[in-house]
């Protein structure tokens, strides 16, 4: 099944994050992400986010985090955005602050377009001149629109 990132993220989980904290922002970009109706059951979510973490570190560096999971109790793909503009320790596997984070849920049937589209957020942020776009954006729509430009266009 392809997918369309403009169904993916919606401007209402867009956010700022409101604590520097790791657990915080995990819990704060669960809660957006909950508010989709594709989104069945808000313990799993958290559960299976929590459970991801304590594994490994989903930051991945370069300023950047990418929490994720593939669970039944989401319908369909699902993306929440955080960006913090001081940056926090996300226990990222570079050690340096992350700004944005990037919070992805689909259904276990979904893998496969799953890493398409973990591809795609990560070539896209790589970019310090997409982050710093993202950082000074003056909207959740501005940020949205960076998020769903076709793939050649980054600036």
């Amino acid at each position: 099944m392809a997918f369309n990132p403009e169904d993916i993220l919606s401007v209402d989980r867009i956010v700022d994050l409101e604590s520097t904290d790791k657990d915080a922002v995990l819990d704060q970009l669960i809660e957006v992400l909950a508010t989709s109706p594709l989104v069945t059951s808000k313990v799993d979510l958290k559960d299976k986010i929590y459970e991801r973490e304590r594994s490994v570190s989903t930051g991945v560096g370069s300023g950047m985090a990418i929490p994720h999971v593939k669970i039944s109790t989401i319908r369909n793909f699902v993306m929440a955005v955080g960006r913090s503009q001081k940056g926090f320790d996300f226990k990222s596997l570079d050690g340096a602050p992350t700004h944005i984070v990037v919070m992805i849920g689909c259904n276990t049937t979904q893998a496969q377009d799953f890493l398409k589209l973990l591809a795609r957020v990560v070539s896209r942020l790589k970019h310090p001149a997409v982050q710093k776009r993202i950082l000074e954006a003056k909207s959740p729509q501005e940020i949205r629109n960076i998020f769903i430009q076709p793939e050649g266009v980054l600036v």
